[in-house]
């Protein structure tokens, strides 16, 4: 690829395997370096060595891409085969090097963050799962939470005082919180039984100072803190720079992946429509500006995907726009290839993320009005534009209603991953079955067999979340992250919870199914049968324009209550097109926010119940609204438009479970049509026999 004494892959990777760490090290940084320079010289590469270093770097710190070498467009788009091997060669070798920090035990990482706090005269300090995002899925490097604590779920809150700590969790988290802590340093509580500053207040000592990196933490979060500490004549202190950092030693790098356009044909509206839209939005709230530091909404609105997190195609950044439709994006350059580059330079100006200090304290010295979302963005944006004299106006981020509603054409993408995921699913589900009988899968290989038959659809980009695939007792954990030493096999005489997802270029899926392994018992059948009573009355529901989630919730739970059984989770969230599988601010759950359904909202479907120690059980479509009709054979006086539900998910339930004496006639008939919906689409997608004629069984009529 380049000229120079080591040009050949073999070279680069040889290493004698019998030398020890320490006498390694300084001669594979020196390969390294010396190839690192002549790779930067042979593609002038901007920045030279140092600068390839650092994008190698964060290319490692980004996930797995489903395009090993897509991010070699990063270096240069016209490379040949040989070229992109050769770079991906020399990312992999400077990742495999011998690290120059050991990391901390984890048995010393809150002692030395304790250390470090008083140092920094503070009692406490805050840590959320969170980056300066606010989004559920987060880059490696900003897993401090999961560092700190050993806790990997999605949400969580954790304060480490001097004396004690706490992990605040939800009711998804519970048992996983307590599993995943030692109980000797992390007491790990439910949040909906104690908030973490009422916990501060009895725990600390009047007058106690708690830092929080304004960075992590929204407006509206650190409000209610503050007013839950004020009381007791407590502090809440914004720290420049996290301690965590300070003893995090192994710290990954900043990730780096490439954004790549979304095209119309995908999304429906040109990204110069979208900015209209948003301008408006501005001009409407007498603002001069607004700041946007959600990814997916960027990512929404300027008709960009990335790679940066997890599961979500999105690329970090911060963006703000005018009420003139200016658009400045403050993302690394970096990580767009030289014609995305081009095309997003009719629609916005790319600013690195650090000169966003510099535009923050501008728009205060000239006085401006400037948007932010309360519940969104970080603090630290709101006490800086407001110390250097701007006027803040919360609003709701104005990407968030029309993200929500999705185009015509993305609900068409929507439909057709969902047939593309349904025939990988009923793949899966014979699979199980074949499995159960013979004894020989367990939740791990279940899990990588789902991700086989997804990688094989047209489309298919990734997850849209780390599956979930618990046997028995591991199903009544919510969020169950399956690992290699926790792995159950897929024995007979229990129940299977398999909840997965994926990112297809047309649209974002997530469905649970629970199946049997070998004949279920009575109460299996019971209680999923009451589980699938309140699915079925919530996908069959019709309702008037402006309802909210909250006042639906109960009619998923409705056949669980008259038997004394609930679940500790909402009952639907809002979903992306081709991002976040979380979205709001639709949402169905007790404790909704208010926000209406409206027509091209996409949302899940999933009630569940979980019987701890024993089996889990949920069931999950997704359902998109509708938009209001009257029908006909009512057509009198009175009578209103009303919202629909239409069901995207394809796959079948298993009649296994179904207990029929349960069902009403509607509810019979309503599975029986479903599943021949399921089998007239899919079958004729489904190139197996095998597969084909399992569909054929799991659907035939009850």
């Amino acid at each position: 690829m380049v000229a120079g004494p080591c040009q050949t892959t073999a070279c680069i990777l040889s290493l004698d395997d019998s030398r020890t760490i320490a006498e390694a090290r300084g001669v594979v940084d020196d390969e390294i370096d010396e190839r690192l320079q002549a790779v930067a010289a042979q593609l002038s590469y901007a920045g030279g060595a140092d600068a390839l270093r650092a994008l190698l770097e964060g290319v490692s710190a980004a996930p797995l891409a489903t395009d090993p070498l897509a991010w070699t467009d990063l270096v240069a788009g016209d490379l040949g085969a040989d070229q992109r091997q050769d770079l991906e060669t020399l990312r992999r070798r400077l990742v495999a090097r011998p690290q120059n920090e050991a990391e901390v035990p984890a048995a010393d990482r809150i002692p030395a963050l304790r250390a470090l706090l008083a140092r920094l005269n503070l009692d406490g300090f805050v840590v959320p799962r969170a980056d300066e995002h606010q989004g559920e899925a987060v880059p490696a490097r900003s897993e401090r939470l999961a560092w700190l604590t050993g806790f990997t779920g999605s949400a969580g809150i954790a304060v480490v005082l001097s004396n004690a700590a706490a992990l605040f969790v939800d009711g998804r988290y519970t048992l996983q919180g307590r599993q995943q802590t030692d109980p000797e340093t992390v007491d790990c509580r439910p949040i909906a039984e104690e908030r973490p500053e009422a916990w501060i207040v009895r725990m600390a000592s009047a007058g106690a100072r708690i830092g929080f990196d304004p960075w992590l933490h929204t407006v509206n979060q650190v409000r209610r803190m503050e007013e839950g500490l004020a009381d007791a004549g407590m502090g809440l202190i914004a720290v420049d720079g996290n301690p965590i950092d300070l003893v995090w030693t192994a710290r990954p790098a900043a990730p780096i992946a490439p954004v790549r356009c979304h095209p119309v044909a995908l999304a429906g509206r040109e990204a110069a429509d979208k900015l209209a839209e948003v301008a408006a939005a501005i001009a409407g709230a007498k603002a001069d500006s607004v700041l946007l530091s959600a990814p997916d909404s960027i990512a929404w609105l300027f008709n960009i995907r990335g790679g940066d997190v997890p599961n979500t195609p999105v690329a970090l950044g911060f963006a703000e726009i005018g009420r003139d439709g200016d658009a400045t994006l403050f993302i690394d350059a970096g990580k767009f290839p030289a014609d995305v580059a081009r095309e997003l330079g009719s629609v916005a100006t790319i600013r690195a993320p650090g000169d966003l200090d510099e535009r923050l304290d501008a728009l205060g010295a000239a006085g401006k009005r400037v948007m932010l979302d309360p519940d969104q963005d970080p603090v630290r944006f709101d006490r800086r534009l407001r110390a250097a004299g701007a006027a803040v106006i919360h609003r709701r981020d104005p990407c968030v209603g029309p993200k929500a509603r999705k185009t015509a054409t993305e609900l068409d993408g929507a439909r057709a991953a969902h047939i593309r995921d349904g025939v990988a699913v009923c793949r899966f589900l014979a699979w199980v079955d074949d499995q159960a009988s013979g004894g020989g899968g367990t939740e791990l290989s279940a899990a990588e067999r789902l991700a086989a038959f997804r990688r094989e659809a047209d489309g298919f980009n990734g997850p849209s979340f780390d599956t979930i695939s618990g046997v028995g007792p591991h199903g009544a954990i919510v969020h169950y992250r399956v690992t290699p030493e926790s792995s159950r096999p897929l024995n007979e005489g229990t129940l299977y919870l398999v909840d997965s997802g994926g990112q297809y270029i047309d649209g974002t899926t997530d469905i649970t199914r629970t199946v049997a392994l070998g004949t279920p018992s009575d109460s299996m059948r019971r209680h999923y049968t009451l589980v699938l009573k309140g699915h079925l009355a919530l996908s069959a529901l019709r309702f008037p324009p402006r309802t909210a989630g909250a006042q639906i919730d109960a009619i998923a739970r409705h056949a669980l209550w008259n038997e004394g059984l609930d679940y500790d989770h909402g009952t639907g969230h809002g979903i992306g097109s081709y991002l976040s599988v979380h979205e709001g601010p639709q949402r169905i759950a007790k404790m909704g926010a208010g926000v209406p359904l409206e027509a091209g909202m996409i949302v899940s479907n999933e009630p569940g119940l979980y019987i701890e120690g024993e089996y889990g059980i949920r069931i999950e479509n997704l359902i998109v609204v509708t938009p209001p009709e009257t029908r006909l054979e009512t057509d009198s006086a009175g009578v209103r438009p009303m919202h629909e539900f239409e069901t995207l998910t394809l796959a079948p339930y298993d009649r296994r479970l179904i207990d029929i004496a349960l069902l009403s006639a509607s509810e019979r008939t309503q599975v029986d049509a479903y599943h021949a919906r399921v089998r007239d689409v899919l079958a004729s997608e489904i190139e197996d026999a095998a597969t084909r004629d399992w569909l054929i069984a799991a659907t035939r009529p009850l």
